[in-house]
């Protein structure tokens, strides 16, 4: 068991982040919570203290406020960081680009400095499947040629940039970068779960608040693409194995200095169809749908080789569609409006 260490999640009240504290929390390490709940709300922190019986400090803080930042890094001895905080919308990311490399660049950039000001070398970093762009071929490794299609992905496709160049300048630094695919699911308690403010702009929790009844239809962006459907195909991986590999490394940040990159994904394919029909069938209903154009960034496919986490970690996603979709079902339904606000 590796010592108990203490992390300071940026972004931590958000979903994948409020999983990996608790995940972190249940095998005895120390959290600290910042997060400015653009998009979460601290009621997801709460309930992640419930679950764990701990408490956990939580800041509300923008992480580009270098100020407000430090006072945190000040008060609390931080072991590592796990840098979650970012805006995440690849349709949105096409509407306001320049929000999105302020938010995403510049926020990495601030929390390097401070990080390294208070003597703090390493970090994992939430980066995405959406640094490769139109792949020439799937699954892909992390070798493949980064290609991002969209300001959402090119932001993440920066952020390793600065990472790298950041390892090259101070060689104690090391930087583990995740290019995890598509996390959906719920803590399988129902305590915890996916909660966007305002209109989701991913395809499950919205497709879970048409079978809430707070949307009407889903919206099909596309069903012309050479997939076998027609429709996007993607690899969609439960929130629980995301948050264990974010634990699996943070633990072997002290393994060696420089980036390292990893991806983490199931290995298979879903169509947007076929995700339908999965949810469907968990929540015992036909959900209605529509095609609509094509959007913005979107590519047909996206799979994930995890092989190095497999090898290096140890790590698996050892959940399957079926039970995302129960698990994701089960979180809307004890919580029809979402989490209280």
């Amino acid at each position: 068991m590796p010592e108990p260490r203490t992390f300071l999640l940026t972004g931590g009240g958000g979903f994948i982040g409020s999983h990996t504290c608790l995940d972190l929390l249940e095998h005895d390490h120390q959290v600290i919570v910042v997060d400015d709940f653009s998009n979460s709300v601290p009621a997801a922190v709460e309930r992640v203290e419930k679950l764990a019986g701990r408490q956990v400090p939580a800041y509300q803080v923008d992480l580009r406020d270098r100020r407000e930042l430090a006072k945190v890094f000040a008060a609390h001895p931080v072991d590592a960081v796990i840098h979650f905080a970012a805006k995440k919308a690849v349709g949105e990311s096409v509407r306001k680009p320049l929000q999105y490399y302020d938010v995403n660049v510049c926020g990495t950039v601030t929390l390097l400095e401070v990080m390294y000001r208070y003597g703090v070398r390493e970090l994992v970093f939430s980066s995405s499947c959406s640094v490769y762009g139109r792949p020439c071929r799937n699954p892909l490794v992390e070798a493949d040629a980064g290609t991002p299609t969209s300001p959402y992905g090119r932001s993440k496709w920066m952020c390793e940039l600065v990472l790298a160049d950041a390892c090259a300048r101070y060689g104690d630094l090391s930087v583990i970068a995740l290019r995890y695919f598509n996390p959906i699911g719920a803590h399988d308690s129902g305590l915890l779960g996916e909660d966007p403010l305002g209109v989701p702009n991913n395809v499950l929790p919205y497709l879970a608040q048409v079978a809430v009844g707070r949307r009407h239809h889903l919206n099909v962006f596309g069903h012309d693409y050479p997939t076998r459907d027609g429709t996007c195909i993607r690899d969609y991986v439960h929130v629980a194995d995301v948050a264990d590999g974010h634990r699996l490394a943070a633990e072997h940040l002290g393994d060696r200095t420089g980036l390292r990159v990893y991806n983490l994904g199931t290995g298979a394919g879903t169509s947007v169809l076929e995700l339908i029909a999965a949810f469907s069938t968990a929540c015992g209903r036909e959900l209605p749908y529509r095609f609509v154009g094509r959007r913005p960034g979107d590519v047909a496919e996206l799979v994930a080789d995890a092989g190095r986490a497999a090898r290096e970690w140890n790590w698996y996603a050892r959940h399957d569609l079926a039970t995302m979709c129960q698990d994701t079902w089960r979180f809307q339904r004890l919580n029809p409006a979402g989490y209280d606000r």
